[in-house]
C-alpha cells in the first residue's frame, strides 16, 4: 500500500471533491483504489450533507484505467469473476448515486478511467485531455459500464469504432460526438467546475435525486413507463418543504434556500 492514501477527499459547501491520487502510474486504478471508491460512495450515500461530487485525478491526468502491473500474470486473479463483480459493484454505486456528479478530465482518461468518467452525470475536460478506449490494445473488452454507456451515448457504429480500433480522441472531438458536457482552458477548469458544483449543491436535493433517476431509467423505458415514472417523482417532489420555499422565493424576489426537507419538518 502506497504512503498517501490512493483517494483523497475534500468536502466544502456541500460539495464532495473526489481525486485519484496515483500520480506516478497516471492514477491508474488498483484494488485498493476500488475499495476506497466503494467506501466513499457508500458515504457519499448515506450524508445529507453532501449535495454534489466532483471526481477527478491528481497532477495533470484522470486516470489511466485499470493498473496491469499489479498482477504478474493471470494466477493473480483464480476468479476473474469475483474479480469483475466487486468491480461492477463500485460502477454501480456511482450511477446510483442519489446526488449529480461531475468529472473533471485533464490529460489521460483511458479504458476503466474513461468509463468512470462517462458514469458521472455531467463531463468537463480541460482542452489537453484525451480519451482512449484502450481494452482492445490490452486482449480485453470494455467494462465498467463502457459497454452500456457508449452506445446509448454516441450510437452503435461510433461505439464499436471506440472500441474495436481503441483510437485515442481528444476532448473537442469527445465534445462533439456527446462523450464530454463541457471543454474549458486548462487554467479555468477548476474555477468552471467549482461553479458547476456549487449551482448543483445550492440545488433542491429531492428534485435532483429524482430527474437524476429518472433521466437514468429513461433510457430503458417505453413512454407509458416514463410517464408513470415522472408521476412518482412529481408526486414526491410535491410533498417537500422545497416546492413551498421555491414558490415564496419567487414571489420574494429572492434566490431559493433548499433542504431537501418535507412539509412540517421546517427543513
Amino acid at each position: 500500500m502506497s504512503e498517501d492514501p490512493a483517494l483523497l477527499r475534500d468536502e466544502a459547501a456541500g460539495v464532495l471533491t473526489l481525486t485519484l491520487n496515483r500520480p506516478r502510474r497516471k492514477n491508474a486504478i488498483t484494488r485498493e483504489l476500488w475499495r476506497a471508491l466503494a467506501d466513499a460512495f457508500t458515504q457519499i450515500a448515506e450524508t445529507d450533507t453532501i449535495r454534489a461530487v466532483v471526481l477527478t485525478g491528481a497532477d495533470g491526468n484522470f486516470c489511466s484505467g485499470a493498473d496491469i502491473s499489479e498482477a504478474e500474470g493471470m494466477d493473480e486473479f483464480p476468479d476473474p469473476g469475483e474479480e469483475m463483480r466487486a468491480i461492477n459493484a463500485v460502477v454501480r454505486q456511482l450511477h446510483e448515486l442519489p446526488v449529480p456528479t461531475i468529472a473533471k478530465v485533464r490529460g489521460v482518461a483511458a479504458g476503466a478511467g474513461w468509463n468512470l468518467a462517462l458514469g458521472c452525470d455531467l463531463v468537463a475536460a480541460a482542452e489537453d485531455a484525451r480519451f482512449c478506449q484502450i481494452f482492445t490494445r490490452r486482449a480485453l473488452s470494455p467494462d465498467c459500464g463502457g459497454s452500456w454507456l457508449l452506445p446509448r451515448l454516441v450510437g452503435l457504429q461510433q461505439a464499436k469504432r471506440l472500441t474495436l480500433l481503441a483510437d485515442t480522441i481528444g476532448a473537442a472531438e469527445a465534445h462533439s460526438l456527446g462523450l464530454v458536457t463541457w471543454v474549458r482552458p486548462e487554467e479555468s477548469i477548476d474555477s468552471f467546475v467549482a461553479g458547476v458544483a456549487g449551482r448543483l449543491a445550492a440545488g433542491p436535493p429531492r428534485a435532483l435525486a429524482l430527474t437524476k433517476e429518472l433521466m437514468n431509467e429513461g433510457a430503458d423505458r417505453t413512454l407509458p413507463e416514463a410517464l408513470e415514472g415522472e408521476m412518482r417523482a412529481q408526486t414526491a417532489n410535491l410533498s417537500g418543504s422545497d416546492v413551498l420555499e421555491a414558490f415564496a422565493a419567487f414571489a420574494q424576489k429572492r434566490d431559493p434556500v433548499f433542504t431537501g426537507g418535507s412539509w412540517g419538518t421546517g427543513g
